[in-house]
């Protein structure tokens, strides 16, 4: 059986490479503190977009999907959902408002857990959320030909309470007692809330909205402004990789959990270079919108593509983006390279 340690464990994590990202995030964190008290008029804008792609990225991981549009009416004005799929979309919608607005009063206990997770089917006619699953499951992969295997089997179902109520309290416990950065043992956490599996469905999603509840009452509040389950999304590959390699073991206590602790590192590095990056160009006062988007251009390395300066211009629309690229082009300082989708650019004189 599964024994729960987050005393004895994390301190085989401290790899040189581990410990060198945890530097450089304590790093980021102490700018981003600094940025947020100088413009945090200008950041509003930062945390709308940031709410929309959360909700959106973590719902396209599991496969619920809807038009930017749509998605854009349902977390920016709380548009009421539709159908089945917007009803998902609509209770992460809330679940996230919910971690934004009250992560100083949520613990991860299980009463608050589980009023996470009640909050993500509160627009569903399903009983199901709010409570632990009612039945064994099981983790299942499918193979190039088609054919489906199980991967990983979790905590059974008459057992998950108790699991649960122990990875809650052996967190809090390493949480208060302080001896460990708390960006090793949040991964630590969700590894084993996965490997639990506690629900009958929303099981991913609800560790990403996990993950942001624990940065959040850790002081790391970069996912407020940057969206970390879509830059997740962008990496869903290596994020499955990690878990696997992670969960292998983990029912006999010999699993290794650094491929899992290094990726979420990873994840939380990524999101605070790219929080100074928008933060940056998000607090240029006195210039037009087109001129922000040139200014973001010309610190460009190399080719980009429109959707990355969109990234870094999160509160210009794409109409704007596209009219200012097209009149760079034409002054002759900006030059397409490619065609359809794959299409970039690059500054006049960079690229031969």
């Amino acid at each position: 059986m599964r024994r729960i340690d987050y005393i004895e464990s994390p301190r085989a994590l401290l790899t040189p490479d581990v410990v060198a990202l945890l530097t450089s995030i304590h790093e980021h964190k102490g700018k981003q503190e600094l940025f947020i008290e100088a413009h945090a008029d200008a950041l509003a804008t930062l945390v709308k977009v940031a709410r929309i792609q959360s909700t959106g990225a973590s719902n396209r991981i599991e496969g619920v999907n809807t038009t930017d549009k749509r998605l854009a009416e349902l977390v920016r004005d709380k548009s009421a959902p539709r159908d089945r799929t917007e009803q998902e979309i609509a209770g992460y919608r809330d679940a996230l408002a919910l971690i934004h607005e009250s992560y100083d009063y949520l613990r991860p206990r299980p009463r608050d857990i589980l009023q996470l997770h009640r909050l993500l089917y509160s627009f569903s006619a399903s009983s199901q959320g709010g409570v632990y699953k009612s039945h064994d499951n099981f983790i299942a992969e499918v193979d190039t030909i088609g054919i489906e295997s199980v991967r990983f089997k979790p905590v059974p179902a008459d057992q998950t309470p108790h699991a649960m109520d122990s990875l809650c309290d052996k967190f809090i416990q390493a949480e208060d007692n302080g001896t460990y950065d708390p960006l090793i043992l949040i991964p630590m956490f969700i590894l084993d809330f996965l490997c639990i599996h506690p629900f009958n469905d929303g099981n991913g999603r609800m560790s990403r909205l996990l993950t942001l509840l624990l940065l959040y009452r850790a002081g790391y509040l970069v996912g407020k402004y940057v969206s970390i389950e879509k830059l997740i999304e962008s990496s869903k590959e290596t994020y499955y990789e990690a878990l696997q390699a992670s969960s292998v073991g983990w029912h006999r206590n010999c699993n290794d959990n650094l491929p899992f602790v290094r990726y979420c590192l990873g994840i939380v590095h990524k999101a605070s270079g790219e929080f100074e990056r928008r933060v940056e160009h998000v607090g240029q006062k006195g210039l037009s919108k087109p001129d922000r988007v040139a200014a973001v251009i010309d610190q460009r390395i190399g080719t980009f593509t429109k959707r990355e300066v969109m990234e870094l211009c999160p509160d210009i629309s794409q109409v704007t983006v596209e009219r200012t690229l097209a009149e760079l082009m034409r002054q002759g300082r900006l030059v397409k390279v490619g065609g359809g989708r794959s299409a970039a650019y690059a500054r006049a004189g960079t690229v031969h």
